[in-house]
């Protein structure tokens, strides 16, 4: 077969203070930087779904007519000039014909300034070129907020079914063998949906621990007797009316899509109370870190998961900081802050030099600033590295100019490149060795435990001051569908604005 590939991802928060412009996707901003042409098949050693999908065409044979991969880094929405860039020029190599089917590498959770269902859209422009016949498979992010639309239009959903997600190749791969039992079968499989009817908190997703460890088991269970089963948990801080989780599956009849969808969507709802996640606020969290890292071997690591980039902050609020600061800590290190006027600040210093910043607190986030103080500069670099860890493991990553700050005793890690903390890396770019430290603060939610965790003593989760609500009861809502309940077993939007008028 000749297959068209491409790749358009996006998380987007519609919440968060800054927007994806095409500059943006171009960085990459955590994802492989874009790519065209021929220079997207060198993704396939690379833990994203095109790569796996790039491995298995290759090793079957198949001639691939490589278009675009763009990602960029959880924010705002993306720009409408990013947005019809990207997608004109998948749309116009879609034009061009030549192909007997398509792979897209999408998240499943775009909002752009002009459309709320970016994926959807995307679909329904190559559909209206192709028409229905022609194969299209999807690759979808395990928080995709998936429509409708999206489910009319693509032949087959596949999503990864790990959070961390270090199982993105494994998801191209599977998107893979689906395109090719789709050919098989000759026609489109009978396909099944369920919408749950409330949103779950980002840090309950994680598929490391209960309750969705369990709910992944079930789903690999109920699969061997159907062709795919997905469930997405959704983004819940996408603010349009599909916004939630979604469970669907395909099949080669009807009573069985149903059968195995309805059995995951009556366990989840039944489960509905064990989604729910406890957060600390910073000074508990400081002070059960502090306490417990006083004989302990390894590392306690806070997660600052509402100023975390992978889902839409901007890296640089300061309230974990004072929270340390205020109560003693030690051997403690904060990554990463994203404040590149700091960074230059203190290359133009050099190490050992005393400087005085107001860093941080560009967020403009309800109970945060920037911290003033003196700080001294520890170590200087370039802010370039390699990925080690499980989740995008040989890939080159950077960070601009980079230092490492220290205040009392807490060391930060400030990056001019904004980056979620996922590898342990991106402090060793900054002159830390995580592994020595106390307490460490990562600016992520879950992503980081896929990498950290082997090192922790003990993890914690952090609700300091941030643009990205850990609650999603905690947010201005005025899109979503008004029957959801903004968290498990919490009140549905519409009774949230009954009882406040």
């Amino acid at each position: 077969m000749k297959i068209l590939i491409a790749g358009f991802q996006h998380e987007t928060n519609t919440f968060a203070p800054t927007r994806a412009s095409y500059q943006s996707f171009i960085q990459g901003e955590g994802f492989p930087p874009m790519a065209h042409g021929a220079d997207v098949l060198k993704l396939r050693d690379v833990n994203v779904p095109i790569g796996g999908f790039i491995q298995w065409a290759e090793a079957q044979g198949h001639d691939l007519i490589p278009v675009i991969w763009a990602g960029a880094s959880a924010s705002a929405h993306v720009t409408k000039d990013a947005y019809e860039r990207i997608a004109g020029v998948i749309v116009d190599q879609v034009r061009k014909g030549g192909f007997d089917a398509i792979y897209l590498d999408l998240h499943g959770a775009m909002v752009t300034e002009h459309l709320d269902d970016g994926e959807g859209e995307l679909l329904a422009r190559v559909r209206r070129i192709v028409g229905d016949e022609m194969p299209l498979v999807v690759s979808l992010d395990l928080h995709a907020n998936v429509t409708a639309r999206m489910v009319e239009l693509a032949d087959a959903l596949v999503a990864y079914r790990t959070y961390p997600h270090v199982d993105m190749a494994e998801t191209g791969l599977r998107a893979a063998h689906l395109l090719a039992r789709r050919i098989a079968h000759g026609k489109p499989f009978h396909r099944a949906t369920r919408r749950v009817p409330f949103l779950i908190p980002v840090n309950g997703m994680c598929t490391l621990v209960e309750p969705a460890r369990g709910m992944y088991a079930t789903l690999e269970t109920l699969e061997k007797e159907v062709v795919s089963l997905s469930f997405a948990p959704g983004f819940p801080a996408s603010d349009f009316d599909e916004c939630g989780p979604v469970f669907w599956g395909y099949a080669l009849d009807q009573e069985s899509a149903d059968h195995a969808v309805d059995a995951l969507y009556t366990r989840l709802v039944d489960e509905e109370a064990r989604w729910d996640v406890p957060f600390l606020s910073p000074d508990e969290a400081a002070r059960d870190a502090i306490a417990a890292s006083r004989d302990a071997s390894k590392p306690v690591i806070i997660a600052d998961t509402q100023d975390n980039p992978g889902v839409g902050g901007d890296s640089n609020t300061m309230g974990m900081v004072r929270a340390l600061l205020r109560n003693g800590a030690r051997d403690a290190a904060v990554g990463v802050i994203w404040d590149e006027p700091a960074a230059r600040a203190a290359h133009r210093a050099g190490v050992g030099a005393r400087i005085r910043l107001a860093l941080g607190g560009g967020s403009n986030v309800p109970g945060d600033s920037p911290l003033e103080g003196e700080f001294e500069v520890e170590y200087l670099s370039d802010g370039r590295f390699r990925f080690d860890g499980p989740m995008l493991n040989g890939m080159s990553g950077e960070l601009g100019p980079t230092a490492c700050l220290r205040i009392e005793g807490v060391r930060i890690a400030v990056s001019s490149i904004k980056m979620q903390v996922f590898d342990r890396n991106l402090f060793r770019a900054a002159g830390i060795e995580p592994e020595r430290m106390k307490i460490l603060v990562n600016k992520s939610s879950v992503h980081f435990r896929a990498d950290f965790e082997p090192i922790a003593g003990r993890i914690l989760v952090a609700k300091a001051p941030g643009p990205m609500a850990a609650d999603p009861a905690d947010l201005p809502w005025r899109n979503l569908d008004a029957s959801m309940r903004v968290r498990p077993m919490g009140p549905t939007l519409a009774a949230l604005r009954a009882s406040a008028a």
